[in-house]
């Protein structure tokens, strides 16, 4: 096999690869559209800190400038209406508490605009650009206090009192008593002013267009806990004070805007309780309650997000914008393996702006909505701002990022299939062979599953794939049925039933690729994570086909996952038609692959995160454990002080660790 020495003419990918990485956030466009500015992360390898400057470049093109220096994080800039000055947080002067700086659209010293103590969610500037309203969770009383005395500062936390269901989150452990509220902050004076309060959580503000109003979803219902389908969107005078509900259809919302003359609202919601398998939907409404919401992109069965998966750049979901004219919005739409920018009219057509393949996210437009920077991803790239004229359809690239070096990198062809599922359904996938790939050669392959269900692989950059590549394996994914983009009968086809129609589509899939001539039936592999890790469990308790699999931040065990995960209650839908274990233990078991583990013969590597949330690290034992019982080859490793998107979000030093013992694996078993 290849090793990272390779002699090619060009280098393959390595696993170190990983710390040359610089990664594009959050472009935002000036209100003029003649400047964008834009967040870029790099690692230091030296002590793994992950840092963040600003740079500005024109939309004409030209050189990008840095903006902002320093060994800290500055993130999340927007401009002022007017144009003239930027606000962005930052925690250079606090490595663990961020902070709003204001800064002038020329360049100069960053001033610090506000001193809170907790932790900073969306914020907007006002019309009139003398207030940024924003959404904040304040640090709890009894965290500050221990903070400021230090005899209780180095002893710790005493205990956790925990009074609600969802008490804790993966990625930021356990959760504060406080809420998410809504503030307003003075631009002039830095004075914030909370303004609501209470049990509830409040996000997504807005300000209306005259500046009047605030817009903001909302769940106040007896137990928003179990209850995230009771969503409500709300308005609320700029002061605070009394809000009030727009009726609108059950069902979890999100990104909530104003038409620009004010009299509609738009929002995305998937209708109805614990339909996780429904598209998400872009809906609207008048204000003054003369109809009901309607939701626009329902009859053409498309969903209405950024679900497309990569691991360098995820693309993140922008909340849609409204056209100057009122009658088009603009949103992502994540279908067959790509996520495009899409104009939606009231009317509901659509029609697509910008690239026609790959991923677009971070989407942001001018005041005339005449021009709109974003970032585009692809198979080759992981993401670069590019500035798209929104009459025109023309579009230019304003950075070049990692270009330089991924230049000198030969990363394999991908291979684009569709092909007949189990139920003579369609299906797409991709194969990716190795760089210097010969076809008179048999070459070990490995199957890659997914998360979620609810996402799909597509045209977006995969490190890890390109990294087994380079050793000589030949690398397929694909999208069976249970994942999104595909449309709701795609997505549904799993519900209550895990494990069935899934697996007899990823079987129809490695029966594919293990018909072509280039494939040596003796060394297939299988790995994923999350529902990918799932799905390999379940896997190699069905079938001896695979000779290693690696099982990584799994669900093992349905019944002690519905406790065990930060949010497994809510899979009770999915899973037993919203019975808890109690009243349905045979549904969970029947869809757990511990009911299957007594067939495993498979060698299997299981890797887990101690610090996972979301699929407990005692999943991960409980497999790793009855395989060990049972005298299959196995292994656990296990990441400290990672949350479950170690993967992508990861301290770079572990996320190579993991890759290489993933290498070590199918080297040994199928190598």
């Amino acid at each position: 096999m290849p090793t990272d020495e390779s002699t090619d003419e060009k280098r393959r990918i390595t696993a170190d690869d990983l710390y040359r990485f610089q990664v594009i956030q959050d472009p935002q466009i000036s209100p003029d559209g003649e400047h964008v500015i834009y967040g870029v992360q790099r690692v230091e390898r030296e002590d793994e800190k992950k840092v963040a400057n600003l740079w500005m470049v024109p939309t004409e093109g030209g050189e990008p400038r840095q903006f902002t220096a320093g060994k800290h994080s500055d993130s999340m800039p927007r401009w002022s209406p007017d144009g003239s000055q930027l606000v962005f947080m930052s925690n250079r002067e606090d490595e663990k508490q961020p902070q709003l700086y204001l800064i002038p659209r020329d360049g100069g010293e960053a001033q610090r605009l506000t001193d809170l103590k907790g932790e900073f969610g969306e914020v907007r500037w006002s019309p009139d650009g003398a207030a940024l309203l924003m959404q904040f969770r304040k640090k709890d009383a009894e965290a500050v206090e221990r903070e400021e005395d230090e005899r209780k500062k180095k002893l710790g936390i005493v205990a956790r009192h925990i009074t609600r269901a969802y008490f804790r989150a993966d990625g930021a452990g356990y959760l504060p008593q406080e809420r998410w509220h809504l503030w307003t902050v003075d631009v002039q004076s830095g004075e914030a002013t909370q303004l609501t309060d209470g049990e509830y959580d409040e996000g997504d503000p807005r300000w209306s267009p005259d500046g009047q109003e605030i817009l903001f979803i909302s769940n106040r219902s007896e137990d928003p806990d179990f209850n995230p389908h009771l969503d409500d969107v709300f308005l609320m005078p700029k002061d605070g004070g009394e809000s009030r509900k727009l009726e609108t259809p059950e069902g979890g919302k999100h990104s909530p805007a104003f038409s620009p003359d004010g009299k509609w609202i738009s929002y995305v919601s998937s209708e109805g309780k614990g339909d996780w398998w429904k598209n998400a939907g872009l809906w609207v409404l008048p204000i003054d309650g003369s109809d009901g919401a309607r939701n626009l992109t329902e009859p053409h069965d498309v969903h209405v997000s950024s679900c497309t998966l990569g691991d360098i750049f995820n693309p993140p979901f922008t909340p849609p914008v409204w056209d100057a004219s009122n009658d088009c919005i603009y949103t992502q739409v994540s279908r067959h393996g790509q996520t495009l920018l899409k104009g939606v009219s009231l009317q509901g057509e659509l029609h697509e702006l910008g690239h026609e393949e790959g991923s677009v996210s971070a989407v942001s437009f001018d005041d005339e909505r005449q021009k709109a920077v974003y970032v585009w991803s692809h198979f080759d790239d992981p993401g670069q701002v590019w500035v798209l004229d929104t009459a025109s359809g023309e579009r230019r690239q304003l950075t070049h990022l990692n270009e330089d070096w991924l230049s000198e990198r030969e990363l394999g062809e991908i291979e684009e299939v569709w092909f007949k599922g189990a139920a003579d359904n369609d299906l797409q996938g991709w194969i990716l062979k190795p760089p210097g790939f010969d076809p008179e050669r048999q070459y070990p392959s490995i199957l890659e599953i997914h998360g979620g269900p609810w996402t799909q692989y597509g045209n977006l950059y995969m490190h890890e794939f390109y990294y087994l590549a380079a050793q000589g394996y030949v690398v397929y994914f694909s999208n069976p049925r249970g994942g999104q983009g595909y449309g709701e009968a795609h997505s549904k086809a799993i519900e209550q039933d895990w494990g069935n129609p899934d697996y007899r589509d990823l079987m129809a899939w490695a029966d594919y690729v293990e018909e072509q001539p280039y494939i040596d039936p003796e060394r297939m592999g299988v790995t994923g994570g999350s529902y990918g890790g799932y799905m390999t469990l379940w896997i190699i308790g069905q079938t001896g086909r695979f000779e290693a699999a690696v099982a990584q931040r799994v669900v093992s065990n349905a019944i002690s996952f519905w406790g065990s995960s930060d949010v497994g209650f809510h899979f009770a839908d999915t899973w037993a038609g919203d019975q808890p274990p109690w009243e349905n233990l045979q549904a969970y078991w029947d869809q757990s692959p511990m009911k299957y583990v007594g067939n495993v013969t498979t060698p299997t590597l299981i890797i887990h995160s101690e610090q996972d949330m979301r699929c407990h690290p005692e999943q991960g034992i409980q497999a790793f454990l009855a395989l060990k019982q049972r005298g299959v080859d196995t292994e656990l490793v296990l990441f400290p002080d990672e949350p479950h998107g170690l993967s992508r979000m990861g301290r770079t030093d572990r996320r190579v660790a993991r890759l290489k013992h993933i290498l070590r694996w199918f080297e040994e078993y199928i190598g």
